[in-house]
């Protein structure tokens, strides 16, 4: 497995040593000795969740708040997104800024979003999203901030008059409408 770096510390993008012949392919999608060496985030998953999404449908921006805040490792069964996490670490230097990447069934690739982020994705044609969280789910911690808050200035690719949102997603509040968020100098890790 390779551990890809992006423009905010502490998410990255976990590319799978794919295996493939005549009969198809075989790749480990998570080993947690492997992940603690590239990391050196000791986190142990204690969920898996799985969505199908049609082809603009937009889920997100989610998080859950301490005590029950989660890490995620996303990836993609079949089709294709366009994965996103924000930064909500109040005092971050990255505070507010976005990492977002492709994942799909055919790159194999995964993203993994620490506590302290928000989450979402849009999906570019039907797919099907697994994801390891490191908390498990707590509706009174859960959270979420509006996907076009256009302080944000995420680009999703797809035309927003035309994409497909829950009411619940669509009625979230503007970051700036957010009191409770997260501490960049506390680790939630701890």
């Amino acid at each position: 497995m390779r551990l890809i770096a992006t423009d905010i510390d502490g998410i990255y993008i976990i590319e799978p040593e794919v295996y493939t012949d005549t009969r198809g392919y075989f790749y480990e999608s998570f080993s947690e000795r492997e992940f603690l060496k590239l990391t050196g985030i000791a986190t142990h998953f204690v969920q898996d969740n799985e969505s199908r999404s049609r082809a603009g449908v937009v889920r997100g921006l989610h998080f859950q708040l301490p005590p029950h805040a989660q890490s995620k490792l996303v990836r993609v069964i079949e089709g294709e997104i366009l994965d996103v996490a924000v930064d909500l670490r109040r005092g971050s230097p990255t505070f507010g800024r976005s990492v977002s990447t492709v994942l799909s069934g055919k790159n194999h690739r995964q993203l993994f979003i620490p506590r302290g982020f928000a989450h979402g994705f849009v999906a570019l044609d039907e797919a099907i999203v697994a994801y390891k969280c490191d908390d498990y789910y707590a509706p009174e911690c859960e959270g979420a901030i509006r996907w076009d808050d256009p302080t944000l200035a995420i680009d999703w690719g797809i035309n927003s008059l035309e994409a497909i949102v829950s009411a619940k997603d669509a009625t979230a509040p503007m970051l700036d409408e957010c009191s409770a968020l997260f501490d960049y100098n506390t680790d939630y890790y701890a």
